[in-house]
């Protein structure tokens, strides 16, 4: 650690061949809602340094209980008494009190720097004045605490403290963070950032696309949010909007705004819809055919990006070791310190995505910080990162070309699998993060979208599966399939097997298909009551059954491989026998979102059911011989699934390069987007 005397301004700008890689965070404006994410009094400390069982021992359960008993570190919910936050953006501690910056966006993800970088250690330049002293920590993967390196401030003057920090003992994981500890006087920290020495300080570029549909407010929002930090401004070539919708974002009374503090530096593209896939391939296009950017960043429109994060993410892909996709984490829009997605990957068995291992969806870090949660301390490694925020190298895209014509879902996923599979990782960047709505309020597998969950989970198996005719693939297809049937679904599994039938003709459709197919499904979803919502349940019949439940009991949840097996025969059973003749002219039961279950579902005749966001209600109505038609058919379809399966992965893996060229993409950029005379629309 070295120390100087310091009368300069606060901003510390790249000297020699520092790179400053992350910024610490103090906003004056901050709601106590993130104030967690980036700092917060100390209420109580321990080391952290705990005895965690042996893996697999007889009492591992016991001492882990015993262990997480003993991690006491969370700061308050607030600053009060503790210090405050000022409108320079230094902060403030009050006499005797202490502040920590191990938080998700202040503390320093070393592990991911020592994995994917080839750099040696990190340095942290801290600016303060008044009394009291600073305290660096670090952490290992099982979550221990370990004091680095510690100094004492006493001036009335700025001091600058600088920390060499080693970033050898973080192979599987581990953060750097600090905290500042007033002693007799108050203790003002002005400035500190996370630096690294190499010859690469100059940053590279990027082009921003963000795909838009009918959110015109949010996208102008957005795009002024983007010109608040000067740093961003500085790297940026271009913002690019693909404006898909109705309601054009150029329309709006906040555009203008937009326009004018982004400058010529937005662009705003307007074609037919053509889904995510095709708004992010559109924007992947431009960048690479103007050859100005070393990076597109794809943004969804209904995010909120902490801006720091654009510039974390673009240092990091500076300096890794080969070019990387790095990826943005997603905390929730509704409760703004909850984070949904810390990392993604795929059970290649199964074929489904979800959470990373070890990693836990829906971490509230206002309840339990960075410091007191253990597995947030392991490094976490991905298969993909979804596109609410994804930074792509040009080079990466000009290698193995755009996103698979999927219109929407998977085509995020599908492309992390192709990177890979070119060499090309893809890092889930902890500190690098948007504000997402997030996918629990959301019915995306049984209304349109589902017909597009299941066919690009079908496609991208048979493109990167290593399983033989996709491990357990086709089976969990025709399970869902008769979930949706039992819980009287008939539309999303009418959606299931003309997906199934798609994906059988073979991959020369999936063009044609983004232009044309949501048209086709939506006017299918007409015939289907259950995909028919109105927004009151005063708008159907009130509920009555003919018979109560037998001796009052709730429907219960089965138990167990057996369990599941045996209520899933019955259920299917149910549904050949004759319908309830009151169910016909009543619903049985109201049923909320909450608990909408097929063991559940499977045992009423009809039901009313509501949407995820709460916002409308459909009646769902049991139909034998809708049930008897679809089983027969996705038993046939099904098998003839899994026989055609090698020949099918050879034709889509065959027809993967064309599919995904600028020049198929034009073709259909061309096809759909076009104004009333006949000419591409391009408004700047």
């Amino acid at each position: 650690m070295t120390e100087t005397a310091d009368a300069t301004p606060r901003d510390l700008p790249p000297a020699g061949g520092l790179r400053i890689v992350q910024r610490t965070l103090m906003r004056p404006d901050q709601e106590l809602d993130v104030r967690p994410l980036y700092l917060g009094g100390v209420s109580s400390i321990t080391t952290g340094e705990v005895t965690a069982g042996q893996s697999g021992a007889k009492d591992d359960k016991d001492t882990k209980k015993s262990a997480a008993a003993k991690e006491i570190y969370e700061p308050d919910r607030g600053m009060s008494g503790y210090g405050k936050v000022t409108n320079e953006g230094t902060v403030i501690v009050e006499p005797e009190k202490r502040v920590t910056f191990g938080t998700y966006f202040n503390a320093f993800p070393a592990s991911y720097w020592r994995r994917w970088t080839d750099l040696k250690k990190v340095r942290l330049v801290v600016k303060m004045s008044g009394q009291g002293s600073i305290i660096v920590y670090r952490s290992t993967s099982k979550g221990h605490v370990l004091r680095a390196e510690s100094a004492t401030v006493d001036s009335t003057g700025t001091e600058t403290f600088e920390f060499d920090l080693s970033l050898s003992p973080f192979i599987d994981g581990g953060w750097y963070w600090f905290d500042v500890e007033a002693g007799d006087r108050e203790l003002t920290l002005e400035s500190a950032v996370w630096g690294v020495e190499t010859d690469k300080t100059t940053s590279g570029t990027v082009t921003i696309g963000i795909t838009t549909f009918n959110r015109p407010e949010f996208c102008a929002d957005q795009l002024i949010n983007l010109a608040q930090d000067k740093a961003v401004l500085e790297i940026l070539d271009e913002v690019l909007v693909v404006d898909q919708g109705t309601q054009k974002v150029s329309d709006h009374e906040l555009y203008d705004k937009a326009a004018a503090v982004l400058g010529p530096k937005l662009r705003v593209i307007e074609q037919r819809n053509l889904g995510g896939s095709g708004g992010f391939s559109r924007a992947m296009h431009e960048a690479v055919s103007k050859g100005q950017s070393d990076y597109t960043l794809l943004l969804d429109d209904d995010v909120v990006c902490e801006l720091e994060g654009i510039l974390r993410g673009v240092a990091f892909a500076d300096l890794a070791k080969e070019p990387t996709l790095v990826g943005g984490q997603m905390f929730s829009l509704y409760d703004r310190s909850v984070m949904h997605a810390y990392g993604e990957t795929l059970a290649k068995y199964r074929w489904f995505w979800g959470p990373a291992p070890q990693t836990v969806h829906g971490h509230n870090f206002a309840q339990r910080s960075l410091r007191s949660t253990r597995w947030l301390h392991r490094r976490v490694d991905v298969d993909y990162n979804g596109w609410w925020m994804c930074l792509i190298p040009t080079k990466v895209i000009r290698e193995i070309g755009l996103s698979m014509p999927m219109f929407i879902k998977w085509d995020d996923a599908e492309f992390g699998l192709r990177a890979s599979a070119a060499g090309y990782p893809t890092v889930t960047m902890p500190g690098v993060a948007v504000w997402h709505v997030p996918w629990t309020e959301k019915d995306d597998t049984i209304d349109w979208q589902a017909y597009f969950h299941e066919r690009n989970r079908l496609v991208s198996c048979l493109l990167h599966s290593p399983y033989d005719r996709g491990g357990k693939m086709v089976r969990d297809s025709f399970e869902a399939h008769a979930k949706n049937t039992v819980s009287m679904q008939y539309g999303p599994a009418e959606m299931i097997l003309m997906a199934i039938t798609d994906v059988l003709e073979g991959p020369d459709r999936l063009h044609r298909d983004m232009i044309h197919r949501l048209g086709e499904i939506r006017e299918l979803r007409k015939h289907y009551a259950d995909s028919q919502a109105q927004p009151e349940l005063d708008k159907f019949p009130a509920p009555r059954r003919e018979k109560p439940p037998r001796k009052g009991r709730a429907v219960l949840s089965p138990q167990g491989a057996i369990g599941k097996v045996k209520t899933g025969a019955a259920g299917l059973l149910r549904q050949v026998q004759p319908v309830r003749a009151l169910s016909i002219e009543h619903p049985e039961g109201v049923v909320p979102h909450v608990d909408q279950r097929w063991w559940r579902l499977a045992q009423f005749d009809s039901a009313l059911v509501s949407s995820a966001d709460g916002s409308s209600v459909a009646w769902y109505r049991r139909d034998p011989r809708e049930f008897k038609a679809q089983m027969s058919r996705s038993v046939k379809l099904h098998a003839r699934l899994y026989k055609e399966w090698p020949e099918l992965a050879a034709r889509y893996r065959e027809a993967l390069p064309d599919m995904t060229s600028p020049e198929a993409w034009k073709q259909t950029f061309e096809g759909g987007d076009e104004s009333e005379d006949g000419a591409p629309r391009d408004n700047r």
